[in-house]
């Protein structure tokens, strides 16, 4: 059998066609599932969810340790995946600070910048108003069970059985001290074109933190608010995927 390369792995949904690749980054304990939905959903945009270790189809392999370790690996992936055609990056929660990171290592590494950046349910990297609910360092799985419960997302028949539990704790505490360990590190903005999605209600990232993006391109930068809390973006998925449709009608072969 063919010892599976570092795209196999993060990439577990095979090689749709499309005109620009999107690659989807989950929160924090989330799976490329919760973005595969949106394959076939965008026009001629090849949707790409990234798998991170630790969850699904990487139950076995062992999570990254920082930040650094992680987009380290990621950029080659993407950089090859691409083709060197146009691609664009989504991430949410978590995965917004993943995407943001990765973009800066292939920045740093002389390869192209993608076509557009979208964020959602997460305050721009530079914010340091506090998210002290999320610092994993002393939390009980109860705690986090409870905050799991507070920010919605993950049905309640997955928080109320053990054996769902002892599957999706260690790869969200591995993220959780990915997230803790991360110290943003003043950069130029990107030259990239930013697209925040904020929810109204959001506990962990309200708009106002959201909108601070802004500072991070020197691009076009928008927000579109979505009612409801952290979860808004994937709950409201024809609204998501018109906001997605829009940024990359130049590819997805719509108008707008």
């Amino acid at each position: 059998m063919a010892r599976r390369t570092p795209a196999d792995r993060w990439l577990p949904f095979g090689d749709p066609v499309g005109g620009v690749r999107l690659y989807c980054l989950p929160h924090a304990g989330g799976a490329a599932s919760s973005f595969r939905p949106w394959i076939g959903r965008l026009g001629a945009v090849a949707v790409r969810p990234l798998q991170p270790p630790g969850r699904e189809t990487r139950q076995g392999d062992a999570p990254y340790p920082d930040m650094g370790a992680l987009v380290g690996e990621l950029a080659g992936v993407v950089l090859t995946d691409t083709r060197d055609g146009p691609y664009a990056v989504y991430g949410h929660s978590l995965g917004a600070l993943v995407g943001f990171e990765l973009i800066h290592e292939i920045r740093r590494l002389g390869g192209p910048a993608p076509a557009h950046f979208v964020v959602s349910g997460c305050s721009a990297p530079q914010w340091d108003k506090g998210e002290s609910m999320w610092e994993e360092a002393g939390l009980t799985d109860e705690r986090i069970i409870e905050l799991l419960r507070t920010l919605g997302g993950t049905p309640e028949a997955f928080l109320s059985n053990p054996t769902v539990l002892r599957m999706i704790l260690p790869a969200l505490r591995a993220d959780l001290a990915v997230k803790d360990g991360y110290r943003y590190v003043p950069r130029p903005p990107l030259d990239v074109p930013i697209t925040a999605l904020a929810g109204t209600e959001d506990l962990r990232a309200d708009v106002e933190s959201i909108t601070a993006w802004r500072e991070q391109t020197v691009s076009r930068f928008r927000t579109h608010l979505l009612d409801g809390g952290h979860f808004a973006v994937l709950e409201q998925q024809e609204t998501t995927l018109r906001h997605l449709r829009d940024v990359l009608s130049a590819w997805s072969g719509t108008t707008v």
